[in-house]
């Protein structure tokens, strides 16, 4: 069984205890591909080190974190495009609007979304989206810059059957992870209607762990227990999705 991991943050201080082996137990229970976002500069040649220890697992995507957009973010921008200019990547992600930690700088974020897609048209890659507490502004933007080259992934999707539909009318993909295993994530009760053509799978380590690690670090072999959780919601063999959304990450990427 192939499995990839459409969304983690391997690089995070989380792991320098036990990167390798950690990586290592995903391998052995079939997690080949990894795809890793960027935060912002500061994580750059981090990066670049687990790529090169690890040249036929990890795929890195770059980009701007809405997080990360504050006074400096032109100069971050360009960081963006330097790097694109020098060298391949898979995917301009996580990109997007996050209203839940800082709401003075949604207009700036919005310019960096929207310039960040303007690259990935560019260059002709997807998206990786981070949405959070910020649906409509998201949704805003996307309308303004929908066309036929705009595509990519909503990472870790924690919306309504409304907006999953909504995403997926921007050729979105929905990356679901942990929270389809928590009772109160909601997820778990429409994900069923949607096609598993529209599926990713992702862990989001280190964060947002599933049941049974709920609250504790997360790692990109507990990708199984998503996996459980579809399977289940789905009434489909483990395989059989596995093999399905590895595929739809291998139409996002490109791969």
């Amino acid at each position: 069984m192939t499995i990839t991991d459409t969304h983690t943050h391997l690089y995070s201080d989380a792991f320098d205890e036990d990167r390798k082996d950690m990586i290592q137990r995903a391998i052995d229970v079939g997690v080949s591909r990894f795809f890793i976002p960027a935060i912002d500069s500061s994580y750059t040649d981090a990066m670049l080190l687990l790529e090169a220890d690890f040249p036929k697992n990890v795929f890195l995507m770059t980009g701007l974190h809405p997080t990360s957009v504050k006074e400096n973010y032109l100069k971050e921008l360009a960081h963006v495009e330097e790097l694109l200019a020098e060298r391949s990547f898979y995917a301009i992600g996580e990109i997007g609007i996050d209203l839940y930690w800082d709401t003075s700088t949604l207009e700036i974020q919005k310019k960096a979304f929207k310039h960040q897609i303007q690259l990935a048209k560019k260059y002709k890659l997807p998206i990786v989206i981070h949405c959070r507490e910020a649906f409509d502004e998201i949704f805003d933007v996307l309308e303004e810059e929908k066309s036929e080259d705009l595509f990519g992934i909503f990472h870790c999707f924690t919306g309504t059957l409304e907006q999953a539909k909504r995403a997926i009318s921007f050729n979105m993909k929905l990356g679901i992870g942990g929270v389809v295993t928590f009772k109160n994530g909601k997820i778990d009760q429409f994900i069923n209607q949607i096609d598993l053509k529209h599926i990713v799978l992702e862990t989001d380590s280190p964060y947002l762990a599933p049941k049974p690690f709920r609250g504790k670090r997360n790692e990109s072999s507990y990708i199984i227990k998503v996996l459980e959780k579809l399977s289940e919601l789905y009434k489909l063999p483990q395989e059989n999705i596995a093999e399905i959304t590895t595929q739809n990450s291998k139409d996002v990427f490109n791969i």
